[in-house]
């Protein structure tokens, strides 16, 4: 019995993106899982806590309470969603304005997450210290920026209730072991729908289209063309969604080591702009500042920041910036990334 060859085209590009999708998620819960792993000891050992209490001063600098330093201590080292339980229970005993909540949201979408998405800009070839430098200053320096500009003009005055309260962690190994199968799950299911549409996206022409579009944007940030496609999908699902994309594209060869060091720059400071906008949203956030702000700050850091890196040596960019041989070398098969 011959298999019709509308079926058998159909067959041929599920079996091609289920391999892919494989792949990308071994490379990437190489990263994730041992993470996570070491994140849930140190939850449980209370150095997160401990890392919140020695950052409440500089919490000051953003005119926000010393207590808010223990949400974002929280989402440096987890997540964003780890991080909007302990900003909700803070709530009641200490009262947020808009402002406020939109300073600490915006910190925390630049800066979150840290120990797997810098393992992931690491794979892709770039220095690990001058990444985590780069967010944790953007973060700062963006935060500060908002806190003057909110405190200047008089908004967000008013308090926050927040529309949603998310589910309190499970308490029990077990019942967090479960929780995370049932994450790592969900991710795999996003990486495989996300390559199969960029796959029909990139046989539609649509893809490039997009390219065409952003371009301008892009190579005013200094980022090539080839560079196009892993940036837009940190930009839109971010770097733990299109890690393995991320790591497989920049380690590829076929993108110049420079632009992986930009886009990857670009996505840490501006990425999975609906998930966790519409998250800091929920929370009471204003959108002006947790996405148009942020977006317009990373832009112009971006802008500076390729210039300074235009002025440097060879030599200076390889020892500071990123690892050539990483980005040079190709792609070893996918399961053994």
């Amino acid at each position: 019995m011959t298999v019709p060859n509308s079926l058998h085209a159909v067959l041929l590009f599920l079996r091609r993106n289920i391999i892919d999708a494989l792949g990308v998620c071994a490379a990437l819960f190489k990263i994730m899982i041992p993470v996570m792993i070491l994140m849930k000891i140190l939850q449980e050992l209370g150095l997160v806590a401990e890392l919140g209490h020695y950052m409440a001063p500089l919490m000051q600098l953003f005119g926000l309470p010393g207590s808010v330093g223990l949400v974002w201590a929280t989402a440096l080292l987890t997540n964003l969603y780890a991080a909007a339980i302990v900003l909700i229970t803070l709530l009641p005993e200490t009262p947020l304005t808009s402002a406020q909540v939109t300073v600490i949201a915006t910190m925390m979408l630049i800066a979150h997450g840290l120990p797997v998405e810098l393992s992931i800009a690491r794979r892709s070839g770039a220095r690990i210290r001058t990444q985590f430098l780069i967010r944790m200053i953007a973060a700062m320096l963006c935060g500060w920026l908002l806190y003057m500009i909110y405190a200047g003009l008089n908004w967000g005055t008013g308090f926050v209730q927040p529309a949603w309260i998310p589910d309190a962690p499970p308490s029990g190994l077990p019942a967090w072991v479960l929780r995370e199968i049932r994450n790592l799950a969900g991710i795999a299911t996003i990486v495989l729908v996300m390559l199969m549409l960029l796959d029909i996206l990139k046989r539609l022409g649509i893809t490039d289209l997009m390219i065409r579009l952003l371009s301008p944007v892009f190579n005013s940030m200094g980022i090539g063309r080839e560079a196009g496609t892993i940036t837009i999908v940190g930009v839109t699902l971010g770097l733990s969604y299109g890690g393995g994309l991320i790591i497989h594209e920049a380690r590829s060869g076929r993108i110049p080591a420079k632009d992986v060091f930009l886009a990857l720059t670009f996505m840490g400071l501006c990425h999975a702009l609906i998930e966790d906008t519409l998250l800091m949203l929920l929370l009471g956030a204003d959108l002006g500042g947790i996405l148009l702000a942020r977006m317009a700050f990373s832009l112009a850091f971006l802008w500076v920041l390729s210039r300074i890196v235009a002025r440097l040596s060879e030599s200076t960019i390889n020892g500071l910036l990123f690892r050539q041989d990483a980005v040079q070398r190709k792609p070893p098969p996918f399961f053994s990334v």
